[in-house]
This record gives C-alpha cells, sequence and structure tokens, in this order.
C-alpha cells in the first residue's frame, strides 16, 4: 500500500470527488479502504438519515488517518530502526 492511495482519499473525500473517489476503491489494493469508501459513496448516494452518511464519512477519514498514522510509523522503523 502507498501513502498516495490515503492521501488521495483524503482529499477527495474532503473536496467532495465522488468519481475520483470510486477510481479509487476499485484501484487500491487497500481492501479495507476500498470497503470505506465502498460504504461512505453508498450511504451518500442512498441513505435518507444525514447522521448516518457522517457517521459513514467520519468513519471513512478515522480509516485513513489511522492508516496514514501506521505508514508513517513503518516508514520511520525501516529508517531508524532502533
Amino acid at each position: 500500500m502507498s501513502m498516495p492511495d490515503y492521501e488521495r482519499a483524503l482529499y477527495y473525500t474532503l473536496w467532495g470527488q465522488w468519481d475520483e473517489l470510486l477510481l479509487l476503491m476499485v484501484r487500491t489494493q487497500d481492501d479495507m479502504l476500498s470497503k470505506k469508501i465502498h460504504l461512505f459513496l453508498n450511504s451518500y448516494h442512498y441513505e435518507s438519515d444525514q447522521e448516518k452518511v457522517i457517521l459513514s464519512h467520519d468513519n471513512l477519514l478515522d480509516y485513513v488517518d489511522h492508516a496514514m498514522y501506521q505508514e508513517t510509523q513503518m516508514t520511520q522503523e525501516k529508517v531508524h530502526p532502533f
């Protein structure tokens, strides 16, 4: 998994670029990211309860934040093993 996928997901989500987010969902190698994007887009287009849309949006952003943090930690461990 590359950091640009997470950065793209964050950018597309914050700027409402749903078509690009859909393409990222299909192309990413991160199955969890793909699922979170899928749940958000499905909720955004078909859910009538605004709170559920906001919750799925927040879940996607939380996952992206977590994944970016983990990716950064792994990169730092490779550079500085101690």
